[in-house]
This record gives C-alpha cells, sequence and structure tokens, in this order.
C-alpha cells in the first residue's frame, strides 16, 4: 500500500466482543504475568458473560452501537477497493458431508412429513435434537460413511491441484 492509498475502515464488532477485549484488559491488569490459552480464556469469558447483569450488557451493547456507526460513516467516505468474495472453482471436488449432515438428508423427508409447515431452520434444528440424543452405536454408520466420502474427497483433491499444477 502507498502512502495515499486509504486503509479499509476496522470491521465494528458485537457487544460480547467489546466484552472480551475489556475482560482481557482487566485480566492483564490483576495478574500480569498470566496467560491463558484462547481456549480457557474464551471458556472464562463465556461465563462471565452469562452473569453480568443486563445494565452492565446495555454499556457493551451502546459500545456496540457506537461502533456499527462509525464503521457505517467510514465505509461511506472509503473510496478504496471493495471486497470481493473469492468465487469457487466450479471443477474444484467439493467437499463432502459430515455425518450429521448425512444424517439430516436421511432424516429430512420424516421430518418435514411430521411438521408440514416448519421452515427448514426447524426441521433443521429438529435434526440437530435427533442426532444429539443419538448413542453413539447409532452414528456409526454416519460417520462411516462420511469417512469414506472424506477419504474420496482427498484423493479427489489431491489429483485435482497436481492437474492444476501442471496446467493442464
Amino acid at each position: 500500500m502507498g502512502k495515499d492509498s486509504k486503509r479499509r475502515p476496522k470491521v465494528n464488532v458485537s457487544p460480547y466482543v467489546h466484552f472480551m477485549m475489556d475482560f482481557r484488559n482487566q485480566a492483564r491488569e490483576q495478574q500480569p504475568n498470566t496467560y491463558y490459552d484462547f481456549t480457557e480464556f474464551s471458556r472464562k469469558c463465556s461465563e462471565k458473560w452469562k452473569t453480568i447483569s443486563k445494565k452492565e450488557k446495555k454499556k457493551y451493547e451502546a459500545l456496540a452501537k457506537r461502533d456499527k456507526d462509525r464503521y457505517q460513516r467510514e465505509m461511506r467516505n472509503y473510496t478504496g477497493p471493495r471486497r470481493e468474495r473469492r468465487r469457487r472453482d466450479p471443477d474444484a471436488p467439493r467437499k463432502p458431508p459430515s455425518s450429521f449432515l448425512l444424517f439430516s438428508q436421511d432424516h429430512f423427508e420424516e421430518i418435514k412429513e411430521q411438521h408440514p409447515n416448519w421452515t427448514v431452520a426447524q426441521v433443521a434444528k429438529a435434526a440437530g435434537r435427533m442426532w444429539a440424543r443419538c448413542s453413539e452405536a447409532d452414528k456409526i454408520p454416519y460417520e462411516e460413511r462420511a469417512a469414506v466420502l472424506r477419504a474420496k474427497y482427498l484423493e479427489e483433491r489431491e489429483a485435482y491441484y497436481h492437474q492444476c499444477q501442471r496446467g493442464e
């Protein structure tokens, strides 16, 4: 980037992210030499977020709203390049479905018959609840199918990228 080019405005963040940054700063002040790995920190932060009052959450919601307004204002004045979505190569192999997705596909019609007025999202949530209640033994066939499809995908992807490198 040259001197004259404007940097893209920093994207706005949610109330929870504002809370996380505040929580991190407080933790650093209280225990400056303590290191938390991200998983541990994230868990502690999440637990704390669930316990704070609505009044305290309103403070973070106000910060997020101000941040969103700032971002929108800066984007109106931003003249640099816009982000473009990366286009998927139509010839590249598609990622295989997960074991849960295979399970959902098998049970979609059954759930839809029982609840014809449900939206796709409601059917997906019901499939998620069914999957969560399944025993490990009931999940094995789906996990095996997913593993076979994943292995096939990895082979196809490898062949595809070798083909691309050779310029075919």
